[in-house]
């Protein structure tokens, strides 16, 4: 997508997200190229498109391009026509369902996302979730803490490792994508369900495709990258998580809602599966839940995106998006809005 000639070499900017975000995201080296490339006011925060504040009122009759994050408020109608001469929308983090409306891509606004830049984390702590369930980790270090003693490592672990251990992918997505990227130098059968990919590009990048109940029923590991949509609600069900093999491990770093929380938490309870979950349904799961203290359970608060430092990467991939803008090129990320519904 070719980005029309902007307004002027250094676009009008406004910041829109909360201020937590703008603190932990645009700190440092890209803060300064954010000001070098935009004019922009980094103390001037759009968090409410209702507020009416003089400085940000006229501020919004030149905006050009919006720089947003975490916290930024829906941009239906009513918003854009504060902002006449809006013509882009750069998003210093992952999805933009959450802010970016209809009537953005009625009103022909261009869209970036960092969302390549966010999966990266995710993808890593996915690789790392992968290798550890096959190694059976978890396992070792709950009898570890047990005994406190000598252990049979052999014993421990008869049936692990990672040489020729199949691990199902459910999601071609960008994550799912960069998973199998980085599982190519392992010694790992790779199974992909993805109704929507082409099984040949799958192939390219090491995983066979094959349908979900079979990648169920083959994989010691099952990783979950699909987006929440209507029919991926509750999509491993009690019949599905039946189909797993005694011992396999599932993780979950996509949506909570994919999976039936009361069977894969029956499941758990009884021992027959593991799980690596930075994702539930609901998000935080009630206190008096199993799963916090089950020793075949890792439970993570929702960390396997960007987080700390790697935050950077985020707004330096927001910052060289505006860039391109800024000079009439097209963006590197562009959100395409046929595709939005089905991405994770």
């Amino acid at each position: 997508m070719t980005s029309p000639a902007p307004s002027s070499a250094r676009p009008v900017t406004v910041l829109a997200m909360s201020a937590d975000t703008r603190a932990a995201v645009l700190g440092g080296r890209a803060l300064a190229e954010l000001v070098r490339v935009a004019d922009v006011d980094p103390g001037l925060l759009l968090a409410d498109f209702a507020r009416h504040d003089p400085v940000l009122g006229g501020r919004l009759d030149r905006v050009e391009v919006l720089f947003t994050g975490w916290g930024c408020p829906s941009l239906d109608a009513d918003a854009l026509r504060r902002m006449p001469r809006l013509r882009a929308v750069v998003h210093a983090a992952g999805s933009v369902k959450q802010h970016v409306t209809a009537a953005c891509w009625e009103r022909g606004l261009l869209v970036s996302s960092a969302a390549a830049a966010n999966a990266l984390p995710v993808a890593e702590y996915t690789l790392a979730a992968i290798l550890f369930a096959n190694k059976r980790v978890l396992e070792s270090a709950h009898a570890y803490r047990r005994a406190r003693g000598p252990l049979d490592p052999l014993d421990l672990c008869r049936t692990g490792g990672n040489y020729r251990r199949t691990v199902g992918i459910v999601g071609a997505s960008r994550v799912g994508r960069r998973v199998l990227e980085l599982l190519r130098p392992f010694d790992l059968r790779v199974l992909v369900h993805d109704p929507y990919a082409d099984p040949a590009e799958l192939a390219s990048l090491g995983g066979e495709t094959c349908g979900l109940d079979e990648l169920l029923g083959r994989s010691h590991v099952v990783s979950l990258h699909a987006p929440e949509l209507p029919e991926t609600r509750g999509l491993l069900n009690a019949s599905r998580l039946a189909l797993m093999p005694d011992g396999a491990t599932l993780i979950n770093t996509a949506r909570g809602a994919l999976v039936d929380t009361a069977a894969l938490t029956r499941e758990l309870v009884s021992g027959r599966l593991y799980a690596v979950l930075d994702h539930t349904e609901p998000q935080v799961l009630p206190a008096d839940s199993p799963l916090y203290d089950l020793p075949n359970v890792l439970l993570t608060p929702h960390v396997a995106g960007s987080l700390g430092g790697e935050l950077e990467r985020l707004a330096v991939t927001a910052v060289e998006e505006l860039e391109r803008y800024a000079r009439g090129a097209g963006f590197r990320y562009p959100v395409d809005p046929g595709r939005l519904a089905y991405s994770a």
